[in-house]
């Protein structure tokens, strides 16, 4: 007997998708606890996952194998936190005498209006040196607190070890499942297809961080050469927020040129400081991340930005960071049936669109 497919109305269909998106949202802020380390292990495992093939390409048992990948793994990220922190440390204990040049500035602002308008404004009284630098040493150690604060969020960093050695574990059997659950198509096919998708995640994580590397090298060299303190510091803090889109440029910029502002006699500096991040932001948007991270994501402005809201509403930080590779791995996943691909080409960008239509 031949089964009839069941045809809904539209409008049902519609009410269909909102409750979905609803369910997922919902099912999304209950479970972030276990959902965050499961994508970042997902994350983090398929960029660990070479390093497992090439030693068991040597022989290596695949337990062992996904032991030191995930050993390798672990101390480099323990290595980047440990130098974040001997940064931050280095960098409070030079906020002596910032309070003093900001009171400086407020006298000489408030003498200007008194002059010009006869306006009292009070900032002649100064701001308590304590607490401009209590709140400097909160803003300096954002990014350190960043990745700390995502990190205890996640129940705790020993799950998201645990998920990332079983991800490195089962990464053949999880593949298996996968095709198991569309028998329908060509089994070798679909494998062919998980395959592809780890490629894209791959080099989307590798290419973001070869630019966050460079931007951190140009940007403590540009800080160097302006004769900016703890120019390290600002460089590697700038580097690091580029991972969040539109976002994280801006918030790079701002600490390194209250600083100068705060430690350097003549204005030219904070000035040099946002000129100079704004022609290095240029260079990275237009050259950088298209020639690095290339093709690998494709996701237009729109659906980014309304990714990184969504994902900074539900999530935080860590939905920021985590959003946009989600986003690109959905988009690869929609182009795989036709029934999905109109929400591929929601996703995709505009550009690309109309030349396959050319072609």
């Amino acid at each position: 007997m031949e089964q009839q497919d069941i045809r809904l109305p539209k409008y049902l269909k519609i009410l269909a998708i909102l409750l979905l998106i609803i369910a997922i949202v919902f099912i999304m802020i209950i479970g972030r606890n276990l959902l965050i380390p499961l994508l970042l292990a997902g994350y983090i495992s398929a960029l660990l996952t070479p390093i497992s093939d090439w030693l068991e390409s040597k022989k290596f048992p695949r337990t062992l194998s996904s032991i030191i990948a995930l050993l390798t793994g672990l101390i480099s990220i323990l290595g980047i936190l440990t130098f974040i922190g001997l940064q931050v440390a280095s960098f409070t204990r030079d906020l002596d005498n910032v309070g003093d040049k900001l009171n400086t500035y407020l006298e000489d602002i408030d003498g200007y209006i008194s002059d010009k308008f006869s306006i009292e404004t009070g900032l002649k009284n100064g701001i308590d040196n304590e607490s401009i630098i209590e709140l400097l040493e909160t803003n300096s150690g954002s990014v350190a607190d960043v990745i700390f604060s995502t990190l205890g969020s996640l129940t705790s960093f020993l799950l998201l070890t645990v998920f990332i050695f079983f991800f490195l574990l089962f990464r053949s059997h999880l593949t298996q499942f996968v095709a198991m659950i569309f028998h329908r198509h060509d089994p070798e096919n679909v494998k062919a297809e998980i395959r592809e998708l780890k490629k894209v995640v791959q080099k989307y994580i590798i290419g973001v961080f070869k630019v966050m590397a460079i931007l951190a090298v140009v940007n403590t060299a540009v800080l160097f050469g302006l004769g900016i303190k703890h120019a390290v510091f600002f460089g590697v803090f700038a580097g690091i927020l580029n991972i969040i889109p539109f976002l994280g440029p801006f918030l790079g910029a701002i600490l390194p040129t209250i600083f100068a502002f705060l430690t350097k006699d003549s204005l030219w500096y904070p000035f040099g400081v946002v000129i100079s991040f704004q022609i290095i932001q240029i260079i990275e948007s237009n050259f950088l991340t298209p020639k690095i991270v290339g093709s690998n994501v494709n996701l237009n402005a729109f659906i980014t930005f309304l990714g990184l809201m969504v994902g900074s509403a539900i999530w935080g930080i860590a939905g920021m960071i985590v959003i946009i590779p989600t986003l690109a791995l959905l988009r690869e996943i929609f182009t795989l049936d036709e029934s999905t691909k109109a929400f591929a080409l929601l996703f995709g960008e505009e550009e690309r669109d109309k030349d396959k239509k050319k072609t």
